[in-house]
């Protein structure tokens, strides 16, 4: 490699790294990213060379030192856009300004969404879903992953590398200048795969569940799993893929989300009695302070949790702005067969916690119950009425879950 000031990653023989490290990335869509993120782009190098996606805008000079650092830029033949999201394809029309590549390859639906973007200065042509492609004496075979998590999606594998380039499925937001899972602790990148689960891929569950049965033959074979966002698989592919079955399938455990917000304590003190019931009837309880956990994070104590409990107080005659907030995040990603319902405390308007119930119902949450309401402050009767809620919330979750 030739020295230039960010070096390419040697991921097998010919497939390299050249994508950049966003250590500042703190917000993807609403979604706190709390370690940063990768946006990952890899050259293959045979007798020609392919560029298989590009970086965010700012990072362009980034991702030109490290293909530099391996081959000229000049000889770029093909580039191969898997997903268009700008994170992705940002500096597409710079990057064909300098390499001046034959043509760009996408899916059907890839065509239309780069020229929505972009007015590229180069060929773009679709490939056929399932198509084999000979590029420069490599094997690309494409498979069209529409909806995961945008409709022009693809995945491509390199049969004779055993490489699987799967854009933005198993990936993570986590920046590191480590490329590889297993060089990295894995408490980060557990978590951070869950999370990205949850926020990105959730409402595609049935989707991706459906894709992994598709493809399991070549996933089977996969040695390497290269995504758009994190580090990269080489070990642990089995463990990952049954990780994504089960959330696929939405197999949900005996545990207990008890998600809030609170003024004047009142609301805590409720949620606190609930946790205690729900804890001493066999669930594990994560409760949840808003504003102090993030919405993202919620969802991703979701992704196994049988059941959901949103407490808020009355804020003139609303439900509070944070409950609002997460309520309205949750159903963009439609989480699946929870059992829950709805409590709160209030001054002189009754009624917020039927507004969290009426929410939840949308949410298609299975109420175990009539809202739990408390007027000022609870007392102890009040909160063993909570403590009680809580033990019928966990015995419905113990039915669900089973086991």
């Amino acid at each position: 490699m030739s020295e230039t000031p960010f070096q390419a990653i040697r991921v097998t023989d010919r497939v390299y790294w050249v994508g950049a490290i966003d250590w500042s990335l703190r917000d993807f869509h609403g979604y706190l990213t709390s370690r940063g993120t990768t946006y990952n782009a890899y050259l293959v190098v045979a007798d020609k060379v392919t560029l298989v996606d590009t970086v965010k805008r700012p990072f362009l000079d980034e991702m030109l030192s490290r293909i530099a650092s391996v081959v000229d830029i000049s000889r770029i033949d093909t580039v191969v856009s898997l997903h268009a999201e700008m994170d992705h394809s940002g500096c597409l029309p710079e990057l064909i300004e300098v390499a001046r590549p034959s043509k760009v390859l996408t899916s059907k639906a890839g065509v239309g969404v780069l020229d929505a973007h972009y007015q590229l200065r180069a060929p773009v042509e679709a490939v056929v879903n399932g198509a084999e492609v000979n590029l420069g004496g490599a094997r690309f075979v494409f498979h069209e992953t529409r909806m995961l998590h945008w409709p022009e999606s693809m995945f491509c594998w390199l049969p004779d590398d055993q490489v699987l380039m799967s854009q933005d499925a198993f990936g993570m937001h986590l920046a590191s200048q480590e490329r590889f899972v297993d060089q990295v602790p894995t408490d980060a990148t557990s978590y951070e795969t869950a999370k990205y689960f949850a926020n990105i891929l959730m409402p595609y569950s049935d989707l991706m569940g459906r894709m992994l049965v598709k493809l399991g033959d070549t996933v089977k074979q996969t040695k390497v799993i290269a995504t758009d966002h994190g580090p990269i698989w080489r070990e642990g592919i089995e463990d990952l893929l049954k990780r994504y079955e089960t959330w696929c399938a939405r197999r949900p455990s005996r545990k207990l989300v008890i998600a809030y917000d609170t003024m004047w304590q009142s609301t805590a003190a409720m949620a606190s009695a609930i946790a205690e019931g729900a804890s001493s009837a066999g669930v594990r309880v994560a409760v949840m302070k808003l504003g102090l956990a993030h919405r993202s994070d919620i969802a991703t104590e979701l992704l196994d949790a049988g059941g959901l409990l949103v407490g808020s107080p009355n804020l003139n005659g609303q439900m509070f702005p944070t409950v609002a907030d997460l309520l309205t995040y949750l159903k963009s990603l439609k989480p699946k067969g929870l059992v829950g319902g709805a409590f709160g405390s209030y001054g002189w308007n009754a009624g917020v916690a039927e507004q969290v119930s009426e929410t939840l119902k949308e949410l298609k949450v299975e109420s175990v119950g009539e809202p739990l309401s408390v007027k000022f402050v609870p007392r102890d009767e009040h909160l063993g009425k909570c403590r009680a809620f809580g033990e019928l919330t966990a015995r419905k979750i113990i039915e669900v879950a089973g086991g």
